[in-house]
């Protein structure tokens, strides 16, 4: 009976991959909410935030989009911060 053992790497490279991912889904959500919010504060005018309140707002999706990677790896493949199939 033959042992199958994981290549050598392949378990610290999956690990590398999703931290990345995870890593670039959670600084690019707080870019855009950063973003919204402080457009709808400026030209829109659809409310006043101040800096703090924007980046307030930016880190709370932020936070929120970390949960679901670390949720989706939880539940899906082991090498994506996606609960898509084949992502």
């Amino acid at each position: 009976m033959a042992i199958n053992l994981p290549i050598p790497g392949a378990v610290t490279k999956a690990a590398e991959t999703y931290a990345l991912d995870l890593t670039e889904r959670v600084l690019a959500t707080f870019v855009v909410s950063a973003a919204g919010v402080a457009v709808a504060a400026g030209p829109a005018d659809m409310f006043h935030a101040s800096f703090w309140e924007t980046v307030g707002a930016a880190g709370i999706a932020a936070t929120g989009s970390l949960v679901k990677g670390i949720l989706a790896r939880a539940i899906g493949s082991k090498r994506s911060a996606s609960i898509a199939p084949g992502v």
